[in-house]
């Protein structure tokens, strides 16, 4: 039998991964049907899971089984099979706060993603508790999805909008945070870990400073629940979002995490059935947490999955899933460096995702060439322009790994990305 490292062209690059287990990640990859479809005559080597990750067999099953066995809309019917819907969907939301260390269930509130999420905190507690004389801060790598629903909340309310600036290595310059956290900031909202140069945020640094002056604390954790540890007690913010589709759950769905205090005392966002306790022509009475946000007919199936995909995480633990992108985007980023024009953004300490740019190429005419090879990388600015304004580019190529991903693929990356230059420089 070939040994793995050889198989991967490790031996070839003198490059020594002892931390991956290769021979679990082969069986893992057999969850997933779609990691065996080819495009073209080439095997799909899919290296896109900051945009979304695939999907195990075990969540797909989960899904299947809801609209095979027990579809029904959930919390108001009493028969057999509303029954059963309500309490797999509310299992859900108990698996999901077990899996973030939420205090409680009713802290979890389903929304439609990360973006959502989001809008919800501004459209409530933003309306609600900002005004002229307040500042929310943000920071220059935030997806736009953390940008755009302040400026419109600004434009509306007149506070201030600041924001934290970046190093030039890609990381948040922390050095002016007594500056621009002041007595009149009331939010601070960041992201946990960068979409385009990877970098994790010291959340429990910027979360201490906010609380010196008795701000709120917003974290978009969209790029970190899927790929380490996460307990929102110890960090001790206030909201935190994230999206089912990043870590092996359906579209459509995200999660909004909430200190109760706060989620008690937010008005309602949407106007609907489930969020009411009563109704007259005279005014309504609100639901209780979490159904007060959560108006109409719930994504069921898709919490279901997002339950099943909590499972499938947990039975591969979450530590172990960290180690292993660590050990692959470590090798990534040294073979990626040896390509002879190409430059990575960012520092070399990152989460597991490399974003960079190759000679003159523009990034989508390099992501056509790859597909090619049936190789799925992103292309653009990845919803997230002031960063790469920041940084002086237009845009970037982006591989962005999972658990399931290996170092063959990182070699195969490598070898397209070659070819693409080969290409270019005719």
């Amino acid at each position: 039998m070939v040994n793995q490292l050889e198989r991967t062209g490790a031996a070839q690059t003198g490059v020594v991964i002892p931390e991956l287990d290769l021979a679990r990640i082969e069986r893992i990859r057999q969850d997933f049907p779609i990691l065996a479809r080819q495009v073209g005559d080439k095997a799909l080597v899919y290296l896109d899971n900051a945009a979304t990750s695939q999907k195990p067999e075990a969540v797909l099953q989960a899904m299947d089984d809801y609209y095979r066995r027990y579809n029904a809309n959930v919390h108001r019917g009493v028969h057999r099979l509303s029954e059963e819907a309500t309490a797999a969907y509310e299992q859900a939301r108990l698996k999901v706060a077990r899996f973030i260390h939420a205090p409680s269930d009713k802290q979890i509130i389903f929304t439609r993603g990360t973006t959502e999420g989001i809008n919800l905190v501004a459209n409530t507690w933003g309306r609600a508790n900002l005004g002229p004389g307040n500042e929310v801060l943000i920071t220059e790598m935030e997806h736009h999805s953390n940008i755009v629903p302040w400026q419109i909340l600004r434009d509306q309310l007149g506070f201030t909008l600041r924001y934290i600036p970046l190093t030039e290595s890609g990381e948040l310059d922390l050095s002016q945070l007594d500056t621009l956290i002041t007595p009149a900031t009331k939010l601070v909202s960041f992201v946990h870990v960068s979409n385009v140069v990877g970098t994790v945020n010291p959340v429990q640094e910027i979360v201490a400073a906010a609380r010196a002056v008795g701000a709120k604390v917003l974290v978009d954790g969209a790029q970190s629940v899927p790929h380490m540890p996460v307990d929102v007690q110890a960090l001790d913010v206030d909201f935190f979002v994230f999206s089912s589709h990043k870590m092996c759950g359906p579209t459509g769905l995200g999660v909004l995490y909430g200190k109760r205090d706060l989620l008690e005392a937010m008005p309602p966002w949407q106007g609907g059935g489930d969020m009411i306790r009563e109704v007259k022509m005279s005014g309504s009475k609100w639901n209780t947490l979490p159904y007060k946000f959560e108006a109409g007919t719930p994504a069921v199936a898709e919490a279901i999955g997002l339950g099943a995909a909590v499972d499938y995480l947990s039975g591969l633990d979450m530590e172990w899933i960290h180690d292993q992108e660590q050990a692959l985007v470590r090798y990534a980023y040294e073979r990626l460096s040896q390509i002879e024009g190409l430059h990575i953004v960012g520092p070399e300490q990152r989460a597991g995702l490399v974003a960079f740019t190759l000679n003159d190429v523009h990034p989508h005419d390099l992501s056509a060439i790859l597909d090619q090879d049936g190789i799925a990388v992103r292309a653009g600015h990845h919803c997230a322009q002031p960063i790469h304004d920041r940084l002086g580019i237009v845009a970037t190529a982006r591989a962005s790994f999972y658990f399931y991903n290996t170092p063959d693929e990182v070699d195969l990356l490598c070898a397209g990305l070659e070819k693409a230059a080969q290409i270019f420089a005719l």
